[in-house]
């Protein structure tokens, strides 16, 4: 179930529950008509929608993100600003239902009371959202972390394995005497792109300019290997060094790129990495290489997937949700694009 739906089940348990209290403490202390009964039903589905509105203020303003003493300030204009609708709500449903008692509805006492009951449960009503809302956000951090644990290890395993390492070893071996400058070099990136990896610890997402530097270091090194066979490009805005993304990612879909594209063609082929910035102020990476897809992969937020991109939509999901997607398709008969769009962030996730 995912957490929409969770919230609209709540919602109308919690309002549901509400009415049925009334319902019955009225029915119990002096009887109750079927007129007061659908009065009550609509005083909670007030209660509903205004707390959903209340919801949607919330979201769209980013306030759990706001410092604690402007979060209670707001919250509490905005709760006491509902209780004095609801309160007035309340005789304009009595008056529709001709439930309406003005001399004992209008008393001073009463409208005290009314408005205090309806900031209490307002209160309630945000007191648990915000409790759902940091419990929720708690257990994706710790969804996040295992997971980032299990890519590291992964990464270190699979992704730089002693076979890439061997590859690459053997590239600056050949370099030594015919261009010692060169060798040198290669060695270098090999350590940044080692130290990078040992170095990218629990951060969710990192300078977009650090992740293109070791995707540098690491098509550098596989062009020594591919020689000619290899062409490399790049296409980058500069609106996309504005951006955060998360560490290893693009360097994953290249990767993938060269093991499942260039190193299967004869002649070899094409590297190309573009970023642009959406309309969205989303930040849109494809890598395109030279092949062809026979059979899509099958990209699922969980479980294993082929071509080495599962680990890669898990970790855009647990960080982005439903703004950050990744595809794969073919482009033309000889192209291949995986496409990751990434939103912009407004606080540091790290």
């Amino acid at each position: 179930m995912n957490r929409f739906s969770l919230y609209w089940i709540l919602q109308i348990l919690g309002w549901g529950f509400f009415a049925f209290v009334n319902i019955f403490f009225a029915n119990l202390s002096k009887g109750i008509s079927s007129v007061q009964i659908w009065a009550f039903i609509v005083l909670a589905a007030f209660y509903l929608v205004s707390t959903h509105f209340l919801r949607y203020i919330v979201k769209s303003y980013e306030w759990f993100k706001q410092e604690i003493s402007k979060l209670l300030l707001q919250a509490l204009l905005a709760l006491l600003a509902l209780s004095l609708i609801n309160t007035i709500a309340q005789v304009f449903i009595n008056i529709a239902f001709g439930t309406l008692n003005p001399e004992e509805d209008f008393k001073i006492l009463v409208i005290s009371a009314n408005l205090f009951l309806s900031f209490l449960f307002y209160a309630i009503w945000f007191l648990s959202y915000f409790l759902f809302h940091f419990l929720d956000n708690y257990n994706t951090s710790l969804k996040y972390e295992a997971k980032i644990n299990e890519i590291r290890l992964n990464h270190l395993k699979s992704q730089l394995n002693p076979h890439f390492i061997f590859n690459a070893l053997n590239s600056v071996r050949a370099l030594v005497d015919e261009d010692p400058a060169k060798a040198k070099s290669a060695i270098t990136r090999i350590s940044n792109i080692l130290r990078f990896s040992l170095m990218m610890d629990k951060k969710q997402v990192i300078e977009f300019a650090d992740e293109l530097s070791t995707v540098k270091d690491y098509l550098a090194l596989e062009t020594i290997r591919f020689e000619e066979r290899l062409e490399v490009s790049y296409i980058i805005e500069d609106e996309a060094y504005s951006y955060k993304i998360p560490p290893m990612m693009l360097q994953t879909i290249v990767e993938n790129a060269i093991k499942h594209g260039i190193s299967n063609l004869v002649k070899g082929g094409v590297i190309e990495i573009k970023c642009r910035e959406g309309i969205d102020d989303d930040l849109y990476i494809q890598v395109k290489n030279s092949g062809r897809l026979l059979t899509p992969p099958t990209l699922k937020a969980k479980g294993e997937g082929g071509h080495g991109l599962s680990n890669t939509l898990q970790r855009l999901k647990l960080i982005y949700g439903e703004k950050g997607t990744l595809r794969i398709f073919n482009s033309g008969t000889q192209f291949v694009i995986t496409e990751i769009k990434i939103p912009k962030q407004r606080v540091n996730l790290e």
